[in-house]
C-alpha cells in the first residue's frame, strides 16, 4: 500500500512540470519575435498602382486609413459635405468649396455694384484671388464692399485734412500779403495753373495733408514767379488786367508827379488822372 501510494504522488506532480515548460517556451518564443520582428514602412506596403494617389499621400499608417476609410464609409449615400483634414489636398478642399457655392471660374464671381463704385481691372484680378482661395460670392462680395467703405473713408478724411490745410494757408498768407492777398493769390494759381495744370495741383497731396495747389510755399512761389513774370499773357489773361504792388505805386508815381495834370484844376485831364489814382488806391488796399 505504501508503494502504490508513493507512486501515485509522483505521478500527480508530472503535469504541472509540464505546464511550467509549457508557458516558459511560450515566453521565449514571444519574446524572440518581438526582438526579431523588422520595422514597415507604411508606405512600402501600399500596393505599387496605389502608391501615387493623391488621397493617400497623408497617410502614413493603417490607423491613419482605417480612420479615413471609416469617416467615408458613414458618409456614403447622405448628402453631407465631409470635412477636410490634416490628410486633405487641395483638390479636395475645392470640391468642399464647389458644394458650398464657389463659382467654378473666376468670371463666375457677380457683383450688385455700379460700374463707376468699382474699377473693373481691380475686380478682375480680385476675383482670380477670390477663386483660388475658393472664397464663396457672398463672402467676395463682401470684402469688396469693406474695402470701398474703407476708401471711403480714407477720402473723407482725406478731404478733411486738406480743407484744414487750405485754412492754414490762407490765414498765413493774409497775414502776409495783407490787401494784396487776394490778388497776389489769384495771380499764383494763374500761373500754377498754366504751369502744372489745375488737375496735378488738385489732385496731388503732400505729406502734411495740404494739396499741392493750396501749399503754402507752393503758392509764395509762384506769386513771386508772378511779379517777376507780370507782363507775361499767362498773368494776364484773356481779358484781365493784373498789376503788382510795385507796379500800382509807379503809377501812382507817375500820375502825381510834379507839373502832371492831377495837380493842375484847369488841365482837360485833372478829373481823369484823379479818378484813375483814386481807383489803383482802391486796388492797393483789396
Amino acid at each position: 500500500m505504501e508503494n502504490q501510494t508513493t507512486e501515485q504522488t509522483a505521478q500527480s506532480e508530472q503535469p504541472t512540470d509540464v505546464v511550467q515548460n509549457t508557458e516558459a517556451t511560450a515566453e521565449v518564443k514571444e519574446t524572440v519575435l518581438t526582438e526579431d520582428q523588422p520595422q514597415v514602412n507604411f508606405k512600402d506596403s501600399i500596393p505599387e498602382q496605389f502608391r501615387e494617389e493623391k488621397s493617400l499621400e497623408n497617410i502614413n499608417s493603417m490607423d491613419d486609413l482605417l480612420k479615413g476609410y471609416v469617416h467615408a464609409q458613414k458618409l456614403v449615400g447622405s448628402n453631407k459635405i465631409p470635412i477636410p483634414n490634416k490628410h486633405s489636398t487641395d483638390e479636395d478642399w475645392n470640391e468642399v468649396f464647389k458644394k458650398l457655392g464657389a463659382p467654378d471660374t473666376p468670371e463666375g464671381y457677380q457683383y450688385n455694384f455700379k460700374d463707376q463704385e468699382v474699377d473693373s481691372q481691380q475686380v478682375s484680378e480680385f476675383n482670380k484671388k477670390a477663386h483660388q482661395l475658393g472664397l464663396l460670392p457672398k463672402q467676395a462680395e463682401g470684402l469688396i464692399k469693406f474695402y470701398n467703405e474703407m476708401n471711403g473713408n480714407l477720402a473723407a478724411t482725406q478731404e478733411d485734412q486738406a480743407a484744414q490745410a487750405q485754412l492754414t494757408t490762407e490765414t498765413e498768407l493774409k497775414k502776409e500779403y495783407g490787401p494784396q492777398f487776394s490778388k497776389r493769390l489769384d495771380q499764383a494759381k494763374k500761373l500754377a495753373i498754366g504751369t502744372l495744370g489745375q488737375d496735378f495741383l488738385e489732385n496731388t497731396y503732400l505729406k502734411d495733408g495740404s494739396r499741392l495747389g493750396d501749399n503754402l510755399n507752393v503758392i509764395k512761389a509762384f506769386s513771386s514767379l508772378a511779379d517777376k513774370l507780370s507782363e507775361d499773357e499767362i498773368i494776364k489773361g484773356d481779358g484781365s488786367s493784373y498789376m503788382t504792388a510795385k507796379e500800382i505805386e509807379k503809377e501812382i508815381d507817375d500820375l502825381t508827379q510834379e507839373g502832371s495834370p492831377y495837380w493842375n484844376k484847369t488841365h482837360p485831364n485833372h478829373q481823369k488822372n484823379i479818378d484813375e489814382v483814386l481807383k489803383l488806391r482802391e486796388m492797393l488796399t483789396k
